[in-house]
């Protein structure tokens, strides 16, 4: 087994149009704007924008700051049209799924979008359950129940908000950009309204008080839903620049830049969230994987997304958080040096807890789970910061094994090699402590896969010739690895 080993690359094909390509991706934790531009060295991967992003606590709950994400992006393009000379060709836009953005009747927001952490889904979700019951919902969808999907969230909307169309946030950007009001398949399928046959469910959405006709057209990854507006459209670089919805979920744009043609391959999508899985031509929604709470979502080229949300370094981070409102600054990488010191211990955290899903005072949540289980606790205090991070990885390599154990039994695929792709995998220790769990060569794809694949989607949408894409997004996205990034 290996952590050390680097993704497959061939030779790059040389596109049509020599103009640049824009990446933008939204994270709950920072958005980026990248750059894609053929030089003669060669093609060069650049980020130009990256800015810190954050849900902020008001009087009426957990809200992304709307403006404040657009302003940042403005300005990484605005950057991009000063950089790129030649033109760019194209926009496209991913993120984080299941948030939405709400809309009046000129398509502007109505008001700072909720974020899926926001605690009035708790309630909201036994309620909905009872007028439609979670079997019901899994057999419709095949997606994971989870509290922070989409469906939750619009049924706790107050009932003035339902009368107003949603967009989710990718889509929302490329509309505020000039675009067309889409939902990208990838995305649609996150919001758990949308049935096993692709399409907007009547059945929940009449569940939710919701009209159906609401609903955003769903379209493909890789449509080209118009071009660039307003004042962008007035720089130069931005003269007849596509807008493309790629995949606009950002782990489905990962998973799109893994360049391995072979079945025998899993993934951990690493980062606030850990999602564990594989890929696969068709969905599996069988007894087990609804038991199991697998989820089916939708992927490139007609895949499918076949995997589980782990909680994820959002534990770290929440426990770093707690004890820098008493005072103390922990650096994350010097943190995950000290904790190599500590071994396993006798039993693991049961880290997708729903209490460990809410923000605040962490080390505390986490104690309380030991307690409830007669489990001795762990220290809370900053200065044993080591041991408490030593402890969530072991407990997040024990998960990742048994989820991959899983998937393999509903699936019938044999694993050789598991991909990380995300911040996350820069974490040497959690890669090590995963490789020896799951018995699997353990290959690093990336900390910036969701713009390899958002450009490979990109380039495969542009590149078409009539209705043929003339190479499929993995074989851009296998090529864009040998681009110098920077």
């Amino acid at each position: 087994m290996s952590v050390d080993g680097t993704a497959a690359t061939l030779p790059l094909p040389v596109p049509n149009d020599r103009r640049a390509l824009v990446a933008i991706d939204l994270g709950a934790e920072s958005c980026r704007v990248s750059l894609l531009r053929w030089l003669e060295q060669g093609p060069r991967i650049q980020l130009v924008h990256r800015f810190a992003n954050h849900a902020v606590e008001r009087a009426d709950g957990l809200r992304w700051d709307l403006g404040m994400i657009l302003e940042g992006l403005y300005v990484g393009l605005r950057q991009c049209a000063e950089i790129a000379t030649e033109g760019v060709r194209s926009i496209a836009v991913d993120g984080w799924a299941v948030d939405y953005v709400r809309l009046d009747d000129q398509g502007t927001a109505i008001a700072d979008p909720f974020c899926y952490r926001d605690e009035r889904t708790v309630a909201a979700e036994p309620v909905l359950h009872e007028r439609l019951s979670a079997e019901r919902m899994r057999e419709i969808t095949g997606l994971q129940l989870l509290r922070i999907n989409s469906v939750y969230q619009m049924f706790a909307d107050d009932v003035e908000k339902k009368k107003h169309s949603w967009l989710n946030l990718p889509e929302y950007v490329l509309h505020r950009l000039g675009g067309r009001a889409v939902s990208e398949l990838t995305n649609a399928t996150h919001t758990q309204m949308v049935g096993l046959d692709g399409e907007w469910s009547s059945e929940i959405f009449a569940v939710l008080g919701q009209s159906i006709a609401d609903a955003p057209p769903i379209v493909p990854p890789g449509t080209d839903i118009g071009r660039v507006q307003g004042e962008l459209a007035m720089l130069p670089a931005f003269e007849n620049t596509r807008l493309i919805a790629p995949a606009c979920h950002d782990t489905a744009s990962a998973i799109a830049a893994i360049p391995d043609p072979g079945d025998d391959w899993a993934y951990i999508s690493s980062g606030t969230w850990s999602l564990v899985g594989t890929q696969l031509e068709a969905p599996v929604n069988s007894a087990t994987a609804r038991e199991e709470n697998f989820t089916n979502l939708g992927g490139v080229d007609g895949t499918i997304c076949f995997h589980k949300n782990v909680n994820g370094m959002w534990l770290l981070r929440q426990c770093i958080e707690s004890w820098s409102t008493k005072g103390t600054t922990l650096d994350l990488p010097a943190l995950v040096e000290a904790s190599m010191t500590f071994g396993p211990r006798e039993y693991v955290l049961n880290v997708d807890d729903p209490d460990l899903m809410l923000q605040g005072h962490m080390p505390e949540r986490i104690n309380a789970q030991l307690r409830r289980r007669g489990l001795a606790e762990l220290s809370t205090e900053a200065k044993d910061a080591a041991e408490m991070a030593s402890f969530l990885f072991y407990s997040l390599a024990a998960r990742y094994a048994h989820v991959l154990h899983s998937v393999a039994e509903i699936t019938g695929k044999r694993f050789r090699r598991l991909y990380l792709m995300g911040g996350g995998s820069q974490n040497e220790f959690l890669n090590r402590l995963t490789a020896e769990a799951t018995g699997l060569e353990v290959l690093r794809a990336g900390t910036e896969c969701s713009t390899l694949g958002n450009f490979a989607v990109q380039l495969a949408t542009l590149e078409k010739t009539g209705e043929t894409v003339s190479r499929p997004a993995c074989v851009w996205a296998a090529s864009l690895a040998n681009a110098q990034q920077s």
